[in-house]
């Protein structure tokens, strides 16, 4: 859970669209229908995500593609706080504790205070660039 000091509104724009998680989590995103794909490796690993749910109280991304992220669920609860925003992350379905998920964990907690500062308005830029590595 992460307290942000914007509206639940600007977060959801933040999480729930191509434009907002290149502002914190990849610089190479694409979007077609609605489906957003994130590229690493020069898109030799592809995360597509399509949409699930975007309303008032979050939002939520049915992930595709990728080894161990096929069929696992990216959700983003948001609770209006008065003025700022509570969000509950879980990154849900994994079909085993493997390493690659213990370093997944890992990431989102990054991610998280990435999301947070675009969020405010104080943007360190997406974690992943394209000569970064996938995790």
């Amino acid at each position: 859970m992460i307290q942000i000091s914007a509206s639940a509104e600007t977060v959801r724009r933040f999480a729930a669209t191509a434009e907002g998680v290149a502002e914190w989590w990849a610089s190479d995103v694409t979007e077609t229908d609605g489906t957003v794909e994130l590229g690493f490796f020069n898109r030799q690993t592809i995360y597509r995500l399509k949409p699930q749910r975007n309303d008032s109280s979050g939002v939520e991304w049915l992930c595709e593609s990728g080894n161990e992220w096929a069929g696992t669920r990216l959700i983003f609860v948001l609770e209006d706080k008065g003025g700022s925003t509570q969000v509950r992350f879980t990154h849900a379905g994994w079909a085993s504790d493997t390493d690659y998920f213990v370093s997944c964990t890992t990431t989102w907690g990054e991610l998280m205070f990435r999301l947070k500062a675009a969020a405010e308005g104080k943007s360190r830029g997406p974690l992943f660039l394209p000569s970064s590595l996938a995790y």
